[in-house]
C-alpha cells in the first residue's frame, strides 16, 4: 500500500514538472524586492535599462526618477511607466521584463524535513528555513525537492498564508496522492512541516531489536513487533500490552498474540496508533 502510494506520487510529480514554468514570464507574477527587471521603451534604446528593485520596492526610471514596482505585476508596471514617460516621452510603448527572480520566498519551519531544497536557491536554509524559488512552484513539488518525509508529521503539518491557516490536508497530498490537496506557492507562504517523533511506535522489552520505528496506516501490533526483529525466545506472546496516551489519559491494552500466530485468530492483532509504545514481557 505504502509503496503504490509513493508510485502514485511519482507519477503526479512526472506530469506537474510539465507543467511548471518560470515566475519571470509569468504576466501574472507580482514583482517584489531584489527582483531584476528589464524595462524597454520602443523607439527610445537610449531609456532601456535594467534595474533591480530596491529594498523600499521601489526603481529609479530615468527621466521619470523613482517609481514603485514592488506589488504590481509586469503588465501593471508597464502602464504606469507608460502613464509616467508620456510627460517626456510622446506615446511611448514600454516593455517590463523579470530577468531574475529573488523575491519569490517561502518560510520551512519544523524538524520534519532538511532544508536545502534541491532546485531552490537557500538563503541561509540551514538556519532559518528561508528558500528563494525561481520558478512557479506547487506544494507538492517543494516538498517532493526534500526527499523522504518520514520523520515528518503530516498529520500536524500545514500552510500558513497571511497569517491564516489553509484548509487543505498534506497527509492525504503526500501519502495518498490526492492533487486536489495541492496549491500553488506564494512568497512569504510558510510550511510547517513538525516531526513525527511524539507519533513513531515503540517496541520494547523481549523483542530482538528494541527500536522506536515509523507508524503507518493500517499498522497492527505484529507488525510493528516484526519490524523489532520478532520476539526473543524468552517472549511470553500472551503477555504483550500497548501503551495509549491520548491527551493526559494513559491506557494499557493486552493483546494475545500467541492467539494470533498459534490460532490464526487475527482479530486479537489489533491495529495501532502514532504514539502507542508495546511492551513484550
Amino acid at each position: 500500500m505504502k509503496r503504490n502510494a509513493y508510485t502514485i506520487i511519482m507519477v503526479v510529480l512526472v506530469f506537474a514538472s510539465l507543467h511548471v514554468h518560470n515566475a519571470a514570464g509569468d504576466q501574472s507574477y507580482v514583482v517584489g524586492d531584489e527582483d531584476v527587471l528589464q524595462i524597454s521603451v520602443w523607439g527610445s534604446p537610449e531609456l532601456t535599462i535594467q534595474v533591480p528593485v530596491r529594498p523600499d520596492g521601489m526603481i529609479t526610471v530615468p527621466p521619470v526618477g523613482d517609481v514603485k514596482a514592488s506589488g504590481f505585476t509586469p503588465k501593471e508596471l508597464k502602464e504606469v511607466l507608460e502613464r509616467e514617460l508620456a510627460k517626456y516621452v510622446k506615446s511611448p510603448t514600454v516593455s517590463v521584463v523579470v530577468t531574475a527572480v529573488n523575491s519569490f520566498k517561502v518560510f520551512v519551519l519544523g524538524d520534519g524535513i532538511r532544508t536545502g531544497a534541491t532546485g531552490a536557491s537557500t538563503a541561509g536554509a540551514s538556519t532559518s528555513g528561508t528558500i528563494t524559488l525561481k520558478r512557479s512552484t506547487t506544494l507538492l513539488q517543494l516538498l517532493t525537492q526534500f526527499g523522504s518525509l518520514q520523520n515528518a508529521d503530516l498529520y500536524s503539518s500545514y500552510v500558513l498564508r497571511d497569517n491564516q491557516k489553509l484548509n487543505i490536508d498534506i497527509y492525504r497530498l503526500i501519502v495518498k496522492g490526492d492533487i486536489s490537496q495541492d496549491i500553488q506557492l506564494r512568497p512569504n507562504d510558510i510550511v510547517f512541516i513538525p516531526d513525527n517523533f511524539e507519533k513513531r511506535v515503540m517496541v520494547l522489552g523481549e523483542v530482538k531489536m528494541p527500536s522506536v520505528i515509523q507508524y503507518r496506516e493500517g499498522m497492527t501490533v505484529l507488525d510493528a513487533i516484526l519490524s523489532a526483529g520478532g520476539f526473543t525466545q524468552f517472549a511470553n506472546l500472551n503477555d504483550v500490552m500497548i501503551v495509549r496516551k491520548e491527551g493526559n489519559k494513559v491506557t494499557n491494552i493486552e493483546v494475545r498474540l500467541k492467539d494470533v500466530t498459534k490460532k490464526g485468530k487475527v482479530s486479537s492483532d489489533l491495529p495501532l496508533k502514532p504514539g502507542d509504545r508495546i511492551v513484550v514481557d
